[in-house]
């Protein structure tokens, strides 16, 4: 990963979860970074430098503005109907708490904001899940940042937290058929959760203006191209 030393501040959502785990390491590598604010329902065992872990209550975020004050917004918030339990509170994690950082976060002069979504985001979706997805999307575009990068990755691999049967099927399933995914179906092949990360902090360090979409595949083309070279 190419990057300068420049004294920003990034600003990480979701730090907890299994994409931005790995996005939180690679922010605290980052010489493009002299800080790393992470919000957090409650303080992780990380200690770095560069490293402010600000608790918060993510549905009152209007009183966390100082919080929400940096260059990169990174946004790896999200969650499950099973783990939400009501589709009230998927959509709180999943659409009004990255819609409400994004606000705040424009508002105070950030430039980029970069956010995980997913394969088969679509506003019109008869599907709750991939509907959400869509329509933070679109919200997020209307907000007018200077750069906004939205990954859509397909299933994620990698070690959770916490048990989802469902997925772990799933991996083992796509998985032995990625073979099988070659030319358009590239893009539903399963992905490191680790490569998600290091994607969006590479995108992030070359500050290119615009809204643009990354698919699976691309973000998995270039994880592949710069670890290992």
């Amino acid at each position: 990963m190419t990057d300068t030393q420049s004294g920003k501040t990034a600003i990480l959502l979701g730090a907890t979860g299994l994409i931005g785990g790995h996005c939180l390491q690679y922010l605290l590598k980052s010489t493009r970074y002299s800080k790393v604010v992470c919000l957090v329902r409650k303080k992780m065992a990380v200690i770095n430098d560069k490293l402010e872990q600000v608790v918060v209550d993510y549905d009152k975020l209007e009183q966390h503005t100082d919080a929400l004050k940096g260059d990169d917004i990174f946004c790896c918030l999200g969650t499950t109907i099973k783990i939400a339990k009501t589709k009230e509170n998927f959509k709180k994690v999943d659409y009004h708490y990255p819609l409400a950082a994004a606000k705040i976060a424009l508002a105070q002069g950030a430039s980029q904001y970069l956010l995980v979504s997913a394969m088969g985001a679509d506003k019109n979706s008869l599907v709750f899940y991939n509907k959400v997805k869509g329509e933070i999307e679109r919200d997020l575009k209307a907000l007018g940042y200077p750069a906004l990068h939205i990954m859509q990755p397909s299933l994620l691999l990698g070690d959770r937290s916490d048990s989802r049967l469902g997925e772990k099927i799933g991996e083992t399933v796509m998985t032995s058929l990625s073979f099988l995914m070659q030319g358009p179906l590239k893009k539903y092949r399963a992905i490191e959760a680790e490569a998600v990360a290091y994607t969006m902090v590479h995108l992030a360090n070359q500050d290119k203006p615009g809204t643009h979409t990354h698919e699976s595949d691309a973000i998995q083309a270039i994880y592949d191209k710069y670890t290992r070279a």
